[in-house]
């Protein structure tokens, strides 16, 4: 005997009504979020806006660029930060032609204490700058040092002949720097530590100092942080969030758009993990 199927019918569900009363508030609710957001963040930098607008709203931008703008906002919030610590730039050919006796300070409040000046790059090239500002900076008084660009896929001992025969330190400069920003194209990452453990080996074997190791960040933390945590460290870092270096950095390269007297266009400028009598504490004897 066949059993009779029941069919349900469907239940018809009525839409739910929308409130337009809630559906208003949520609207308010967000945009009262975004305007406070916006005002925290205006009254956080609020020294670096009333800089830019009261002492460079009367001059025209040549290179009209938003990002010069918010540079200069962040470069003075930090710089309103640094608690007594030294403030220093660095230099190469693509600075052209620095007149070094007019560096003297940073947005014409802050001294510059110091000047790192690249010297060499990769096993073959000199900065052709090197010499004019090696000399120029010294005449200036200015705390020096000198840094080597690393280039991964060439011969890592041939990359520190060169730098050593290329600076010579003197007493009152900085430990020597191994610049290593770029991953390598026909070598594996531990290939790469092995090169540069190389050169800082030989460096350090000739000036009798612990170099210094220059890199981003993310570099850092990705590639030399555990392996190369004997060393000290320079770090480069740009970024709007980031107003304040980290305890264990040496350096901390905050900006890449500050402006100095007696140098043309942008110059990068770093702060030291202390204040000048620190800093001179770390040059060589």
């Amino acid at each position: 005997m066949r059993k009779k199927t029941v069919r349900r019918r469907p239940v018809n569900k009525r839409p739910q009504k929308r409130n337009p009363f809630f559906d208003q508030l949520k609207k308010i609710a967000l945009y009262a979020l975004a305007i406070g957001f916006v005002a925290a963040m205006l009254y956080h930098y609020r020294n670096g806006l009333a800089y830019y607008f009261s002492f460079k709203s009367n001059k025209s931008l040549t290179e009209n660029d938003e990002s010069k703008r918010l540079s200069d906002i962040r470069n003075r919030q930090v710089l309103e930060n640094i608690d007594g610590k030294s403030i220093g730039i660095d230099v190469s050919e693509y600075q052209g032609n620095i007149k070094w006796s007019y560096v003297d300070t940073l947005e014409n409040a802050y001294p510059i204490h110091f000047v790192l000046i690249r010297a060499t790059v990769g096993s073959d090239r000199l900065d052709r700058r090197y010499k004019k500002n090696w000399e120029g900076s010294k005449k200036n008084n200015m705390i020096r040092g000198a840094y080597h660009y690393y280039r991964p896929n060439e011969n890592s001992i041939d990359q520190a002949d060169l730098f050593i025969s290329t600076v010579e330190l003197s007493k009152g400069d900085l430990p020597p720097v191994l610049d290593i920003e770029r991953l390598p194209k026909n070598q594996s990452i531990e290939r790469l530590k092995v090169g540069l453990k190389r050169w800082l080996t030989k460096v350090e074997a000739h000036y009798h100092v612990r170099p210094i190791i220059y890199t981003g960040e993310k570099y850092y933390d990705d590639f030399l942080k555990e392996e190369f945590s004997e060393y000290l460290f320079w770090i480069a870092n740009y970024n709007f969030y980031r107003e304040q270096m980290k305890d264990e950095w040496l350096f901390w390269q905050f900006s890449e758009r500050a402006s100095v007297p007696g140098i043309q266009g942008n110059v990068d400028v770093n702060i030291y993990n202390g204040d000048l009598q620190q800093l001179q504490f770390i040059t060589v004897e």
